[in-house]
């Protein structure tokens, strides 16, 4: 599939504070002690825990005792950490957290998860600066992302268990003395994706892309003078933001407290990045390819290239210094990251339009399910999901490693341009369609048509805060639709 900036314009188209104090069930502690370089875990479990006490088990061994939910019956917790390389230094972080034995008496309730230091009272920040409580909510025995822990981490439901693991873990393990378990009845304040509503974008702009981080929604676009960025809280009420410079800003990232947005023109600026969102800073890309989307993974952000020869990824550890990296050359689209894998899938090659990589750098060329445009990858409930733009009846396809690819019928033969994950549902946005441009997914193989707001071209989905927001690269006063509880 080639392309020109004619085509590129025209074909889209067609192709905080806690919810509400509720009365904690049940608490179970156990200890992290750090002893002469391993990691332990103390045997004492009790509301109150009392510090570097008892007899201590090796870090991942798991511990059991009963919480109030599964009566006599013994839960069995183990927490993970995971060593992270960069540039600038290594750690090991409290990256997960498996429980398994559960009860069919725990049906229905959330399990919340905090990790504490030796002395503090407040809990530590887990998967962002201010997440310190994951919740994974026990849904009839299939446990799912709770409220507040709807981006930033993924699970893997099992039968009587789950794992759940921070994207982009925030606590070290060294930092972590005490981890709580508690239950509570379920918080269903979050959006399913089913229900659309219009809103006003900030300006009349081609939005390209959308991401969530830190409490604020950012969404980029190609064209606009001066105001090629937008903010918002919430999703329905946008602010203009000046970008850095007046790029084709399509790729859009957040990730260690930056946000990364890539362009697909520029000379040697080519990248721009924001604490907040509001003010952006010009970054020297690796090279002036055709950069088309960003993400963070592993402590590191790669993007992906429609163009260039051999160095179609480029990687960097804080969004300001980049890096080439050797690639096939395929038309790359889209870049996730999950599983401690980067995937990457593109629109062009012969039985190769996916690549993976552990750390950004070396990278494996993978057997697509089929030859078509895949123009969205995202990774949610322990499995990648792709969507593409062309092909009859089957624009999805699915892979539990990132490695074997299943094809998957769509709900529609639409363009299908974006998707992500959250609240146990992943959600596709297309360019086309007459009152269908979106489809959801509990677990990306059977889909559902659902009524977008209007049948705008839609190409960036985002979640966030308990709600999904779509951008559009046309219309009036309805560049932007929600989907909130």
């Amino acid at each position: 599939m080639s392309e020109s900036q004619d085509q590129y314009f025209d074909d889209p188209v067609e192709d905080s504070g806690s919810p509400g104090k509720k009365k904690i069930s049940s608490i179970l502690a156990f200890l992290l002690l750090l002893v002469g370089g391993t990691y332990l875990v103390q045997t004492t479990l009790a509301a109150n825990v009392s510090l570097n006490t008892g007899s201590p088990l090796e870090f991942g061994q798991g511990i059991t005792a009963t919480a109030a939910c599964s009566g006599a019956t013994n839960l069995t917790i183990t927490p993970n950490s995971t060593f992270v390389n960069s540039s600038r230094a290594g750690a090991h972080y409290f990256s997960s957290i498996s429980v398994s034995n559960i009860p069919s008496n725990c049906y229905g309730d959330d399990f919340i998860i905090n990790a504490f230091g030796n002395t503090d009272s407040s809990p530590l920040a887990l998967f962002n600066s201010t997440s310190t409580s994951a919740v994974v909510y026990n849904n009839s025995g299939t446990f799912e992302l709770g409220v507040g822990t709807l981006t930033g981490a993924s699970i893997a439901s099992g039968s009587g268990s789950f794992t759940i693991t921070f994207t982009n873990p925030v606590a070290t393990s060294g930092s972590v003395f005490k981890v709580t378990l508690q239950s509570s009845a379920h918080i269903a304040t979050a959006s399913t994706g089913l229900t659309w509503t219009s809103r006003n974008s900030a300006a009349e702009n081609y939005w390209t892309n959308i991401t969530y981080g830190n409490g604020t929604f950012v969404a980029v676009s190609i064209n606009g003078t001066g105001n090629r960025v937008m903010t918002s809280p919430d999703g329905i009420t946008w602010t203009s933001r000046t970008s850095a410079v007046d790029n084709q800003w399509y790729g859009l990232a957040y990730g260690n407290g930056t946000f990364v947005a890539t362009s697909i023109d520029g000379t040697g600026n080519r990248v721009m990045t924001s604490p907040d969102g509001i003010t952006w800073t010009s970054r020297t890309s690796a090279a002036n390819n055709n950069w088309r989307r960003v993400t963070y993974g592993n402590g590191v952000f790669v993007a992906v290239s429609w163009t260039g020869t051999g160095n179609r990824v480029m990687t960097s550890p804080d969004g300001i210094t980049w890096t080439s990296r050797a690639t096939p050359d395929t038309e790359w689209y889209d870049v996730t990251y999950g599983n401690g894998m980067f995937v990457a899938v593109g629109a062009s090659g012969v039985g190769n339009r996916v690549m993976t990589s552990s750390d950004g750098i070396t990278w494996t060329s993978r057997n697509s399910a089929a030859d078509e445009n895949w123009l969205g990858v995202t990774f949610g409930n322990g499995i990648f999901v792709a969507v593409s733009n062309t092909g009859t009846g089957k624009r999805v396809m699915t892979s539990s490693n990132g490695t074997t690819w299943t094809l998957r019928t769509s709900a529609a033969d639409n363009s299908w341009w974006h998707v992500t994950y959250g609240n146990g549902t992943f959600v596709a946005v297309a360019g086309s369609g007459t009152g269908n441009r979106v489809m959801t997914s509990p677990d990306g193989i059977t889909w559902t048509s659902r009524t977008s707001a209007v049948d705008n071209p839609w190409f960036g989905v985002a979640y966030g805060n308990g709600t999904f927001v779509a951008v559009a690269a046309s219309g009036t006063g309805n560049r932007v639709m929600t989907s909130t509880p």
